[in-house]
């Protein structure tokens, strides 16, 4: 730490709850956070987002689920995970016992789904909120993913915020494989959102020359780091630029604190870090320092102070 960056106030909020700083982990990239313990003082960070989470386990998708792009790479994991029992008996238990801040990710196939959950994680201690993960297939709409649709998008986010902990922020994660991402974004604040997570994963796929068949057992796959972050900014740029009011978690390619800035200015009040952990798992450490020296070097007194500055 040095001398500027000690001096800037890094706290911002999840909607109505103040957090000591904006660098929270991605869902996904860090399972729900022990892999982490090591490299990252859980209790530093804004949050530990977990990987979303469904009312079953689930085994995931064939393998091979992962595959290397140029400055990217594509997942196909499927959301595996142990469901909400084990999340409850083991992994949530685990975080508040460190007194790590947890954010919750919840994911469903029917809007039913989502609701349950945000009603089971009521009053869970550790957890500050839910992010929603909307970019799952909706299986009562011919697979349509509810993200990409308003009007279904709109649905599960009316469900989780009338189900859940009023307590508890709910962040509307938003896919970018959309034609007009601020219709979605309006949708789903005018149904009860809190904030938007900007982004989640690019639709992508990779083919073998030498098999001439995809790489990855599911076919397609998400795709992020790096490659995706010029369109997760327009994301935010756009959102911040309509919705000025709501409150933006960016995500998409952020590997140091001046990638992190460029969300800030954007419009973003806090940021989460994914794929970068795979090859530095203290990145979300390191990150925050960075913007915290980079804020106090362009004059900044407060990470508020920078929120949307771009606009300006």
């Amino acid at each position: 730490m040095t001398a500027v960056d000690t001096a800037v106030d890094m706290r911002t909020s999840l909607g109505s709850v103040e957090i000591p700083g904006p660098v929270l982990t991605a869902s996904g990239c860090s399972a729900f956070g022990q892999e982490l313990e090591p490299f990252v003082d859980l209790t530093a960070l804004g949050a530990v987002v977990t990987k979303s989470v469904q009312l079953r386990p689930r085994s995931g998708r064939p393998t091979p689920r992962m595959a290397e792009t140029p400055s990217g790479m594509l997942n196909s994991i499927g959301l595996q995970g142990p469901g909400i029992d084990g999340l409850l008996a083991e992994d949530l238990p685990w975080l508040a016992e460190r007194g790590a801040r947890t954010f919750v990710s919840i994911a469903g196939t029917r809007v039913e789904d989502f609701a349950e959950l945000a009603t089971r994680l009521r009053g869970v201690p550790g957890v500050l909120g839910l992010e929603v993960n909307i970019s799952c297939p909706n299986v009562e709409s011919r697979g349509e993913v509810f993200a990409c649709d308003p009007a279904a998008a709109s649905d599960v986010i009316s469900a989780v915020r009338a189900a859940a902990d009023p307590a508890h922020p709910v962040y509307a994660k938003l896919s970018p494989d959309v034609t007009d991402i601020v219709s979605i974004a309006r949708a789903v604040t005018d149904a009860g959102a809190d904030g938007l997570s900007m982004i989640n994963t690019l639709l992508g796929l990779v083919i073998d020359p030498g098999t001439m068949r995809p790489v990855l057992g599911g076919v397609t796959g998400g795709l992020s780091g790096p490659a995706i972050r010029p369109v997760a900014l327009r994301c935010v740029w756009q959102a911040h630029q309509a919705l000025p009011q709501v409150p933006i978690l960016g995500m998409g390619g952020i590997r140091s604190g001046l990638d992190a800035l460029q969300f800030v200015l954007a419009g973003a009040s806090a940021v989460s870090v994914g794929t970068a952990v795979f090859n530095d798992p203290s990145a979300p450490g390191r990150i925050h320092g960075e913007l915290a020296l980079a804020l106090g070097e362009r004059g900044f007194a407060s990470l508020t102070e920078a929120v949307g500055y771009a606009h300006r």
